[in-house]
């Protein structure tokens, strides 16, 4: 029996699922963050290898080369970057070489959550990014350019947002918000002006701000005014991204269909606003609720790389046996 791997290396969590050729889930594995630009690539490199080091232990089997492997990796964007995964797969002697696959996580966040089908898929989580493919295998990416120039609506994008409005809280400039106590409390500031030796000489890490966003969405369902402007603000410019991408790919002229994946994304409060605000732009926009999880759309594209027909009964076994009990994050 051909065993795959699929990693879904993102900027808080690293996962990684073992994937028999009939789509049966035999072990999941989970360690930290491996976006080699926030950890490095030592870390990056321990965390993957200790989610694969549990999925095989969780399969009950001994660790050895899978037959293929695919690795969709958040800050994968050019070949350079490509190249410093697919040394680390190497090295871990994930798979032969000749079949190993590295893209970038919104890649595997389309082919799971549509299952292998065409479409779009908007990542919102640490980061965010939009990306599409056409059956024939054209594609197209919007957004994703890192948090000094991009991340709109992301956790960092929120985070960040949050601390700027209660700073301008803080000193008068700005309305009252309850994000300035939410900050404080958060961060454990006794005074906020203890913000700027964190962020400046502390040099706190861009997950650190990120964790903030699932905060202020709380806030938001609380009535919170300012910190709806944000989430607003930064919507407008996720759905700009899904538009340029259905634009480039010429779904504009026809119905499409999106999907979704991260923790921002996933949260009810951001459904709330994005829904609507998708379907005024968009109208010809099918929303679709995951069908698979990234990490499984990882093992989707190593099944490929097999040559594995993508059929519904293979999806329907992948989804029957994806429900596997959960394990604990090896974190680094």
């Amino acid at each position: 029996m051909r065993i795959v791997l699929g990693v879904d290396g993102g900027g808080t969590n690293t996962r990684v699922a073992l994937v028999a050729e009939t789509g049966e889930v035999l072990g999941i594995g989970l360690a930290g963050s491996s976006n080699y630009d926030d950890v490095g690539v030592k870390v990056a490199q321990r965390n993957i290898g200790l989610a694969v080091r549990q999925a095989w232990q969780h399969a009950r089997q001994k660790r050895r080369p899978a037959d293929a492997a695919f690795l969709g990796m958040a800050g994968v964007v050019s070949d350079q970057d490509r190249q410093t995964i697919r040394t680390i797969a190497e090295h871990l002697q994930l798979a032969p070489l000749e079949r190993i696959g590295v893209d970038h996580d919104i890649r595997i966040a389309l082919a799971g959550g549509l299952a292998g089908q065409e479409g779009i898929a908007l990542i919102v989580g640490t980061g965010s990014s939009c990306y599409g493919r056409t059956a024939d295998g054209r594609s197209w990416r919007a957004g994703g350019w890192g948090h000094l120039l991009d991340d709109y609506g992301s956790g960092y994008y929120l985070g960040l947002q949050a601390m700027v409005a209660a700073v301008r809280a803080a000193d008068g400039r700005g309305q009252a918000t309850a994000l300035l106590p939410l900050v404080m409390r958060e961060l454990k500031l006794n005074d906020i002006n203890e913000l700027m030796r964190r962020l400046y000489y502390e040099n706190m890490s861009r997950s650190e701000i990120a964790s903030l966003g699932p905060k202020v969405l709380e806030v938001i369902a609380e009535g919170d005014e300012v910190a709806e402007a944000i989430l607003k603000k930064g919507i407008d410019e996720l759905v700009l991204m899904v538009e340029t991408v259905a634009k480039q790919l010429g779904f504009l002229s026809h119905p499409f269909r999106l999907t979704w994946a991260g923790g921002i994304a996933q949260s009810p409060i951001f459904q709330r606003y994005f829904r609507p605000a998708v379907q005024q732009r968009l109208p010809n926009c099918e929303l679709i609720e995951p069908q698979l999880p990234p990490v499984l759309g990882a093992a989707l594209l190593a099944l490929e790389m097999l040559n594995v027909p993508i059929t519904p009964d293979l999806i329907a076994t992948m989804k029957r046996t994806s429900r596997l009990p959960s394990v604990q994050p090896n974190a680094e």
